[in-house]
C-alpha cells in the first residue's frame, strides 16, 4: 500500500472546491444559529455551557484513546483553568488535569499564530506528569510509527507514518502551510483548512503518543481561527459515537492526495457537532424555564428524581423513570414512588409510556416543549 506522504507531490492535496461550496452554507447557517442562541444566554449560563462543552471534549477525546477520566475531576480542573474557583480545587486524576490544561490553553489562544513550539507546548501540557512519554519532543524511534489494531500476531496495519528523522522538517512544512493558507470565503475555506489540518497532522504523526488528542484539538483551533471566533462544539463527541467510521475515513484519505471525500466527511462531523451543541444548549435553556415554572410545585423526592432525569440531557433518561428506579433514588416505598410518578404525569411533567410491568415515564420537556427556541427570540423571557 502506498501512503499519502510517499507520493511525489506529498502535501499538495487536491479537492473539488465546488462540492465543498455546496455544503458550506449549512455550516454558516448553523454557526449563525449558535451565535444567536449563545448571545441570548446570560454570563452564568454561558460559563455553565462552556464548562459542559469542555468536559465533553476532554472526556471523549480521551475515551477515543481508551482513557476514561473522572468527569468530576475534569470539571474541577477546567474551573481551575478558567479561574472560576475562588480557591483552586484539588484534582486527584492527573490525566484529567493534563487534558484540561491543554484544551483550555488552546482555546484561550485560538487566535494565536501556529508555531512548532506551540504544538510542542500542547504536548508538554498533555504529558507533563508522564514518566514514560517525552513531553514536548518529536518521536525519534528508528522503528516504523504504525497505527495498528487486532490481537497480537494478527495485527492489521492501518497506516505507517513517515520515518522519525523526517518529522522535524515535515512539521516545519506543515506549520508553514497552515499559516500560509488564505481564508477567502470563511464558510468554505474554514471547512477545507480544518479538514486538511487534521489529516496532514495525523499523517505526519509527529509524537510517540498523543497524536489523536492533539490532532483533534488542532482541528478545533483551526476552525476557530479560520472563522475568527471560539467554537462551541465538541468534534470528539461526534467522532466517539462512530469511531470505526472515523478511522475508515482517515485510513482512506491517507492513501491518496485527492481528499474531497475526506473533507465532506469532516464537514459532516462538524455539522453534527454543531447540531449537538445547539440541541444541548436549547435543552439547558428549557430546563431553566422548566424549573422557573415548576420548582414550587415539586416536593423534595420529586425534585431529586426530576433532576436525575434532566441530567441525562437530550438523550433522555435511559429506560425512562420507573417506580423501581424512583424508589431506589429516594429510598422510599413503592406505593409512594407510584403515587409521585402518577402525580407528575397528571400535572404534565412526565409522560407515561407502556403499561403493567413495562410502564415507565419520560420527561415531557423532551416532547411537549420541543418547539421552544425554534427562533432566536429572547429565550430568557420565553414562557411555556
Amino acid at each position: 500500500m502506498m501512503y499519502n506522504w510517499q507520493h511525489l507531490e506529498w502535501a499538495n492535496f487536491r479537492y473539488d472546491r465546488s462540492v465543498i461550496c455546496e455544503i458550506a452554507p449549512g455550516f454558516l447557517e448553523k454557526s449563525n444559529e449558535m451565535d444567536c442562541i449563545w448571545q441570548s444566554l446570560d454570563t452564568t449560563q454561558q460559563q455553565e455551557e462552556l464548562i459542559r462543552l469542555l468536559i465533553a471534549e476532554a472526556a471523549t477525546t480521551s475515551e477515543i484513546e481508551g482513557e476514561f477520566l473522572s468527569r468530576q475531576d475534569l470539571m474541577s480542573s477546567i474551573k481551575n483553568n478558567l479561574n472560576l474557583n475562588v480557591k483552586p480545587e484539588t484534582v486527584s486524576d492527573k490525566k484529567a488535569v493534563a487534558i484540561s490544561n491543554m484544551l483550555v490553553y488552546i482555546r484561550n489562544s485560538y487566535d494565536k499564530k501556529l508555531t512548532v513550539n506551540e504544538i510542542k507546548q500542547w504536548h508538554r501540557l498533555l504529558f507533563e506528569n508522564s514518566k514514560t512519554v517525552k513531553a514536548g519532543k518529536w518521536r525519534t524511534a528508528s522503528e516504523p510509527m504504525q497505527v495498528v489494531s487486532g490481537a497480537l500476531g494478527k495485527e492489521i496495519i492501518h497506516f505507517e507514518a513517515p520515518p522519525s528523522y523526517r518529522v522535524p522538517v515535515e512539521m516545519k512544512h506543515f506549520v508553514y502551510w497552515y499559516n500560509a493558507f488564505k481564508i477567502k470565503e470563511f464558510n468554505v475555506d474554514a471547512l477545507i483548512k480544518t479538514a486538511i489540518s487534521h489529516l496532514y497532522f495525523e499523517s505526519i504523526h509527529p509524537f510517540e503518543d498523543g497524536n489523536g488528542r492533539i490532532g483533534r484539538a488542532l482541528a478545533e483551533k483551526c476552525l476557530a481561527q479560520s472563522t475568527g471566533k471560539q467554537v462551541l462544539l465538541s468534534l470528539s463527541s461526534v467522532i466517539d459515537k462512530n469511531k470505526q467510521q472515523y478511522y475508515a475515513a482517515l485510513k482512506k484519505a491517507q492513501t491518496s492526495l485527492e481528499i474531497t471525500e475526506w473533507i465532506i466527511y469532516l464537514a459532516d462531523v462538524i455539522k453534527q457537532a454543531q447540531d449537538d451543541a445547539i440541541a444541548t444548549i436549547r435543552f439547558s435553556i428549557q430546563k431553566t424555564l422548566f424549573f422557573d415554572r415548576f420548582h414550587n410545585q415539586l416536593n423534595a423526592r420529586e425534585m431529586k428524581a426530576i433532576k436525575k432525569m434532566l441530567d441525562a440531557g437530550t438523550e433522555g433518561f435511559e429506560g425512562g423513570m420507573t417506580a423501581k428506579k424512583y424508589k431506589s433514588i429516594n429510598q422510599t416505598s413503592k406505593a409512594t414512588a407510584t403515587r409521585d410518578l402518577q402525580r407528575l404525569s397528571k400535572i404534565g411533567i412526565l409522560i407515561a409510556k407502556g403499561g403493567g410491568r413495562n410502564q415507565h415515564y419520560e420527561m415531557a420537556i423532551l416532547h411537549k416543549f420541543a418547539h421552544i427556541l425554534n427562533s432566536c427570540a429572547d429565550v430568557r423571557h420565553e414562557k411555556y
